[in-house]
């Protein structure tokens, strides 16, 4: 009897399926964007959903890695899972959403995932620092939250951000961040990046 080349008998449509714990993440994702990230991105007249949708897009566009496309959409999933409110930064509260969307999206991908999302305020941080003029880009929101989180970089911070092994990666996903909060923007919905989400999603 002919041997299949497929592991365990399994045919290419069933090797290719998510598994049930990336289902059960993709369902957890939909639940917090469609439920818990309605409510307005700080000072922009858009919402954090859009402002997810955006990133995402951008990312899409600009042909990054599957990685990378879902550390953009995922960037501020931080600002979704604490209890701080939706502006926190308005009473003077770093709510270290990067740390705490890295420590939340780590039990679920990898690094090409959730270290783009941890280092994301540090690269506005180096941005700021390495470009004087890349503030003048900056929304309020990212203005307002630039003194909160640390300002300027000192020599020896910019040394160590620059030997991040994804630290590059935080500085395109920083410029995207910047380009995703235009109201005017296509209405995406958030579900189209559910296949990009499950081929990054382990196991």
């Amino acid at each position: 009897m002919q041997r299949s080349h497929y592991p365990l008998d399994l045919k290419p449509d069933t090797m290719n399926r998510p598994s049930i714990a990336a289902v059960h993440l993709w369902e957890q994702l939909l639940d917090i964007y469609e439920a818990r990230a309605l409510n307005p991105y700080g000072l922009s007249l858009i919402n954090q959903r859009a402002h997810a949708v955006q990133s995402g897009e951008h990312a899409r566009q600009q042909g990054l890695s599957d990685s990378l496309v879902t550390a953009a959409l995922l960037h501020d999933i931080g600002h979704m899972v604490h209890e701080l409110g939706d502006h926190p930064a308005a009473q003077g509260i770093d709510d270290q959403h990067e740390a705490i969307g890295a420590a939340w999206l780590s039990q679920h991908f990898g690094p090409a995932v959730a270290d783009p999302v941890r280092l994301h305020v540090a690269a506005k941080r180096y941005l700021c620092t390495v470009e004087p003029t890349y503030r003048d880009r900056l929304s309020r929101d990212s203005i307002e939250s630039l003194a909160l989180q640390g300002g300027l970089m000192r020599e020896q911070e910019v040394i160590a951000f620059e030997r991040e092994p994804y630290g590059q990666d935080a500085v395109g996903l920083r410029r995207i961040d910047e380009l995703a909060k235009d109201p005017n923007a296509p209405d995406i919905a958030f579900a189209e990046f559910r296949d990009t989400v499950l081929r990054v999603c382990p196991g």
